[in-house]
């Protein structure tokens, strides 16, 4: 299902149409403030699985990260933040940045991999962050990469529906999309780290 949203006041019965999909495990993929992710309740381990196989990964090489609705709910799926990075994030957060944080006993086992730590994004993007507020959790996210050598991500939502529309249950067209990832900041160490530069400036 292609399911038109609007950024500026996403429509509360579609958000719910959305919400209630999630919830009995399926797929959706969805725009953010970057690039068009794919998503999947992380309360659910069989949408994970199947999320894993659409991207043609093992779910413990996924490397899914989480999509949060603020700060709060941040604080839910990880260990204490120490208060410079907690500053950094309530100055960037909304936008386009992954944190890298250590995760705690409330990120599913199946979610972590072997890894005791979880990228989190809280998006500029009224939509996915409408859904995920609704949900009451976080979802897990992996970026809509394309084949094409030179362009990394696919922009078209109608496009991203062609190639997907068997293989989720909803594709949500907010858009346009951009053609540039978030800005990866790992915050585990003494330091904020730059893992990747992206679209949020690293000169904070």
């Amino acid at each position: 299902m292609l399911l038109k949203l609007y950024n500026e006041n996403p429509n509360t019965r579609q958000v719910l149409r959305v919400v209630e999909c999630l919830k009995v495990g399926g797929i959706i993929i969805y725009p953010t403030d970057t690039v068009y992710g794919m998503g999947a309740d992380i309360c659910n381990p069989k949408a994970l699985e199947r999320m894993a196989r659409v991207r043609g990964i093992k779910i413990d090489k996924a490397n899914f990260s989480l999509i949060c609705h603020d700060l709060s709910q941040i604080s839910e799926y990880t260990r204490p933040i120490p208060n410079y990075v907690f500053k950094t994030m309530k100055r960037l957060l909304p936008g386009p940045y992954t944190f890298i944080l250590n995760a705690n006993s409330n990120v599913p086992r199946i979610f972590q991999g072997n890894k005791k730590t979880i990228g989190i994004r809280v998006p500029d993007n009224n939509i996915i962050r409408t859904i995920v507020r609704e949900l009451g959790n976080p979802i897990a996210s992996t970026s809509i990469h394309d084949e094409d050598e030179i362009i990394e991500y696919t922009t078209d939502p109608e496009l991203i529906y062609e190639k997907y529309e068997h293989l989720v249950d909803i594709v949500i067209d907010g858009g346009y999309g951009g053609n540039e990832p978030s800005t990866v900041l790992d915050c585990t160490g003494d330091e904020i780290l730059v893992v990747r530069e992206g679209k949020g400036p690293v000169d904070f």
